[in-house]
């Protein structure tokens, strides 16, 4: 039973991290579409552009915001549960 509970706190840990990283990817990658806006000639696909890729970044941070919340929240509440049974040993 504790091998399961430890399988799946793991791969939690591994979820987040990984959407993490995907949501830091597409963070970087609204970034250059922002970026690459500021190139174009035409005022309807600059706006098109530029309303997009503030739509990506806009998620994949709040994506990103949330991911980290959770793994901290998931590292605190593994922090209580070991100082807690430090204390019921005493």
């Amino acid at each position: 039973m504790a091998l399961k509970i430890l399988i799946t706190k793991a791969f939690l840990w591994i979820r987040y991290l990984v959407f993490s990283l995907l949501g830091c990817f597409f963070l970087f990658f609204g970034i250059q579409v922002l970026i690459s806006a500021y190139d174009l000639t035409d005022p309807f696909s600059f706006i098109m552009t530029f309303f997009a890729s503030n739509l990506i970044i806009l998620i994949s941070a709040a994506l990103v915001l949330v991911f980290i919340c959770r793994m901290r929240a998931l590292y605190k509440n593994r922090h209580n549960q070991q100082t807690a049974s430090k204390l019921d040993l005493e």
